[in-house]
C-alpha cells in the first residue's frame, strides 16, 4: 500500500477556533491578527504531525438554497461573525496562497458537502485520508482508509470503531442518529425526548430510521413510541437535511493539491507586514 495521504481540513473551524483561543493580538496599527497567527500554527501543526503528501483546506461559500428550502431557519440561530474576525478572513486566504496551501471555497455550498466530495472522489485503496474537523456531520464520512480528527486533539483518530465508541452508532448511521435527536448546531429540531442514547440504542436494534417506524409498535417506552409517531415528518426531513452531498463539481485534482515546501521569500514579508515575527522565525526553522 502506498503511504499517500490526504488531509482535508475545515478551515472555518480552524478559523472560529484561532480566534477564540487568541484573544488579543494586533499590529502597531491596531489590524487584528490573533485569528492568522492561530490559524497559521494549527496549518502548520498539521503540516509536521499529520505529514500529508495532498491536502487541502475548504471553506463554507454560504447556505445551500436545497437545505433552506426544506428548513428555512436552518442555521438561523447562529451569530453573525465579529468584525474583528470578518477582517482576517482574506488575510488567512492569503496566507494560505503564499503558503502553497491549496483551498476551496464553491458559492451556495457548504464545506461539509465539499469535504464529502472530496472523500468520496479521492477515497481509494493506496491513499489515507484525514479529515480535520470538530463537525460531527463528518463522521458519517468515516470508513475504510477514511479518519476524522478533531482540532482539539490531533492525536485521536477517530476510524469506525472510534466513531461506534463516541457516538454508540457506527458511521453510516450517523444521518438516522442525527435525524432523530435533532443538530443544535445548525438549529434543527429532534424528537421530543430521544436523546443520543436513546437514538443509538433504537438504531443498533433496528438499524436504520425506516425500520425503526417499519417496527414501531415494538418501540418502547411508549413515550418514545408516541412521540417517533408525531415527529414522523420532522424525522424525514431531517434525513435529507444531515445526509452530506457527495456530487459537488469541486474541480479539485490530487495533482494540483500536494505538499509543497513553503516559499520563505514569498511568504515571510506578508508576516512581516503583519508582524508575526514568531512564524517568520518559525518558518526559518
Amino acid at each position: 500500500m502506498s503511504s499517500a495521504k490526504l488531509a482535508i481540513i475545515d478551515g472555518h473551524g480552524l478559523i472560529y477556533r484561532a480566534f477564540f483561543a487568541i484573544r488579543s493580538l494586533s499590529t502597531s496599527a491596531g489590524i487584528p491578527t490573533n485569528a492568522v497567527y492561530g490559524f497559521a500554527r494549527m496549518i502548520e501543526q498539521y503540516r509536521r504531525i499529520l505529514q500529508p503528501t495532498h491536502w487541502i483546506v475548504t471553506f463554507d461559500g454560504g447556505l445551500p438554497v436545497e437545505r433552506m428550502a426544506i428548513l428555512a431557519s436552518y442555521k438561523a440561530q447562529r451569530p453573525s461573525m465579529p468584525d474583528e474576525l470578518r477582517g482576517q478572513i482574506p488575510l488567512i486566504s492569503r496566507y494560505l496562497t503564499l503558503s502553497g496551501v491549496p483551498q476551496v471555497m464553491m458559492d451556495g455550498c457548504e464545506a461539509d458537502d465539499v469535504i464529502a466530495t472530496l472523500v468520496s472522489r479521492f477515497a481509494r485503496d493506496d491513499m489515507a485520508i484525514v479529515v480535520v474537523s470538530s463537525d460531527k456531520d463528518l463522521l458519517q464520512l468515516v470508513g475504510a482508509g477514511v479518519t476524522v480528527i478533531r482540532p482539539s486533539a490531533i492525536d485521536h483518530v477517530l476510524d469506525e470503531a472510534g466513531v461506534k465508541a463516541k457516538m454508540g452508532v457506527g458511521p453510516a448511521v450517523i444521518p438516522d442518529l442525527l435525524a432523530l435527536v435533532g443538530d443544535q448546531s445548525d438549529n434543527i429540531p429532534g424528537v421530543r425526548g430521544v436523546g443520543p442514547k436513546t437514538a443509538a440504542k433504537l438504531l443498533v436494534k433496528y438499524e436504520s430510521v425506516r425500520e425503526v417506524y417499519a417496527h414501531i409498535e415494538e418501540v418502547e417506552p411508549v413515550r418514545i413510541r408516541e412521540a417517533l409517531r408525531e415527529s414522523r415528518a420532522i424525522v424525514d426531513r431531517n434525513v435529507d437535511l444531515v445526509r452530506l452531498r457527495r456530487d459537488l463539481d469541486t474541480r479539485v485534482e490530487l495533482a494540483d493539491i500536494g505538499v509543497k515546501p513553503v516559499d520563505s521569500e514569498a511568504l515571510d514579508p506578508f508576516l512581516e507586514e503583519l508582524e508575526l515575527h514568531t512564524l517568520v522565525r518559525d518558518q526559518r526553522g
